[in-house]
């Protein structure tokens, strides 16, 4: 059973390295990145416009895209966690904290509501990027707005990294 399934995995592996499907797989891999689960997607972008510098500017896009979705995704997930909190609560007067924060919780909160939307610029960094969209979901801070930002913030990270990556190695 391990055997074939690590065999299963070896040909997902292998077809998403194919060139044809390069930009599919960016898609992906940049979703999946940007939600909580621990990934990086320069590798496959770096990776991807390594074989076919003709594809720097599609690549980023694609990337752009992909990730920003995975940080849509993150931030309805915030926001369905209200939703759940208060359920349980069973409280209708919707505190922007649950009831055991701390002091650093309070305060990265009242700095994220002090900021609004354009906090999400900041979506791109590594380790609190991701949270960040899902505090801004929590927050019921407007959606459309918070996109914007993380597509401004993601695409400026994708541009920059993939362009210092094709210079230094």
């Amino acid at each position: 059973m391990e055997a074939s399934l690590m065999s299963w995995v070896q040909v997902i592996l292998q077809w998403f390295a194919l060139p044809e499907v390069g930009l599919g797989a960016v898609f992906l891999v940049a979703t999946v990145s940007a939600t909580l689960l621990p990934m990086g997607s320069e590798p496959a972008v770096y990776a991807l416009v390594k074989l076919r510098p003709d594809l720097f500017w599609p690549a980023v896009l694609v990337a752009t895209a992909g990730n920003t979705l995975g940080g849509a995704i993150t931030w309805w997930m915030g926001r369905g966690a209200h939703r759940a909190a208060d359920a349980l609560r069973h409280r209708d007067d919707d505190p922007a904290l649950p009831p055991s924060a701390g002091r650093a919780e309070g305060r990265a909160a009242r700095w994220l509501v002090r900021f609004g939307p354009a906090a999400c610029l900041l979506s791109w960094l590594p380790v609190v990027g991701d949270p960040l969209c899902a505090v801004a979901g929590w927050l019921r801070l407007p959606f459309w707005p918070c996109l914007f930002y993380m597509a401004i913030g993601k695409g400026l990270r994708y541009i920059t990294m993939t362009a210092a990556l094709l210079w230094m190695i």
